[in-house]
C-alpha cells in the first residue's frame, strides 16, 4: 500500500516562500492499493496536481472519500481533469447532509453551478457516480474495505479506514476531541460523560492497530483554548491518539495555513519533547507535500 501527500494544509491554500517544504495545498492524500487501485482521501486543491499525474494512465477509475464539505476538502474538485475526458470514472463517497436532506451528489451539484465554476455537470465527459455512506457501514472498493466513523466537528465529517491486503491506514479528516460541555455541577454532566466516553470508544476501535495514521493537528495545546470548538484537534492529542490505538506511524497534518515551514516544525518538536518516544511507541512525522509512504 502507498500514501501519498498531495495537499496537507488546512483551512486555505497557503503557497508562497514561507511554505515550500511541507507544501501549501489543501487536503489530499493518494491511496494506492497493492493491486494499483485508486483511492483519494478529500479534494483540497492537492487534487489539481495529483489529477495531472494520471493522464499518463487514462482510462481512471477514482474512488474519492469525502470526509467533509468544508470547502478546503471539496474545493479542487471541479479541477479533477479525469472528469473532462470520456472513459474516465469518478465514483465520489461521502455522507448524508442532515440539513439539505441530500446525498454526496450535492458536492458536485453545487459547485458546478455557473456562479461558481464555468462548467456544468451535465457537461462533464466522465462518468459519475455518488456514494452516500453511513457510519460504521463499510464498502468495497476493489481490494479495500473502507469503513466510515463520525468525527467530531462543526459539520458531519467522516474519517476513514481502509484495509487492504493486511495493510491498514486511517484518516480523521478535521477532527476534535469531544469534550463536556456541561460543568461538573450541572445537571446533564454525567451522562454528557458517558457519551463522550462511547464515542472515544468508537475512535479507538476505528485507529485500532493501523499500520498509518493520519491525524488533524492544527494546534499546540498553546493555541487550542481560542480554537475551542472549531473542530481540531492538536499535535498532543494526535500523539495520545497513536499511542492509545497502538498505531505505527502517524502523519501530523493539516497544519495551520498561518504557520511557516520553520513554525511548523519548531512547534512539532516542542510537542514531541513534551512526548519522548517510549519503546514501541508510534514514529511521528509531519505530513509533507510529495512524499510517499509505502509498506
Amino acid at each position: 500500500m502507498k500514501v501519498r501527500f498531495w495537499g496537507v494544509r488546512g483551512s486555505i491554500p497557503s503557497p508562497g516562500p514561507n511554505t515550500v517544504r511541507y507544501g501549501g495545498n489543501t487536503t489530499c492524500i493518494e491511496i494506492r492499493t497493492d493491486n494499483d487501485e485508486l483511492l483519494i482521501l478529500d479534494a483540497g486543491t492537492g487534487i489539481f496536481p495529483l489529477s495531472q499525474t494520471l493522464l499518463g494512465s487514462l482510462p481512471v477509475t477514482a474512488n474519492v472519500l469525502i470526509t467533509h464539505t468544508h470547502w478546503d476538502h471539496i474545493q479542487g474538485l471541479p479541477f479533477f481533469i479525469p472528469n473532462f475526458i470520456p472513459g474516465n470514472t469518478l465514483r465520489l463517497h461521502g455522507a448524508f447532509n442532515p440539513v439539505s436532506g441530500k446525498g454526496v451528489e450535492q458536492v458536485m451539484s453545487v459547485q458546478l453551478q455557473y456562479s461558481y465554476f464555468p462548467v456544468r455537470e451535465e457537461e462533464m465527459k466522465a462518468r459519475i457516480q455518488y456514494v452516500t455512506l453511513a457510519p460504521e457501514q463499510s464498502v468495497q472498493i476493489g481490494s479495500a474495505t473502507v469503513t466510515p466513523y463520525l468525527m467530531n466537528h462543526p459539520v458531519v465529517d467522516f474519517g476513514y479506514r481502509i484495509e487492504a491486503d493486511g495493510k491498514s491506514v486511517f484518516f480523521t479528516g478535521d477532527h476534535e476531541p469531544s469534550y463536556n460541555i456541561y460543568n461538573i455541577d450541572e445537571e446533564g454532566y454525567a451522562q454528557y460523560q458517558l457519551f463522550i466516553e462511547e464515542k472515544l470508544a468508537t475512535i479507538e476501535k476505528a485507529m485500532h492497530g493501523v499500520d498509518v495514521l493520519i491525524a488533524d493537528s492544527s494546534y499546540t495545546e498553546a493555541e487550542y483554548p481560542s480554537k475551542k470548538g472549531w473542530g481540531h484537534g492538536t499535535f498532543d492529542s494526535c500523539i495520545q491518539y497513536a499511542k492509545m490505538a497502538g498505531v505505527k506511524v502517524l502523519y501530523c497534518t493539516h497544519h495551520e495555513p498561518t504557520r511557516s515551514d520553520d513554525a511548523l516544525e519548531a512547534v512539532f518538536a516542542q510537542a514531541l519533547a513534551l512526548h519522548p518516544r517510549q519503546p514501541k511507541d508510534p514514529e511521528y512525522r509531519l505530513a509533507r507535500e510529495g512524499e510517499c509512504f509505502e509498506f
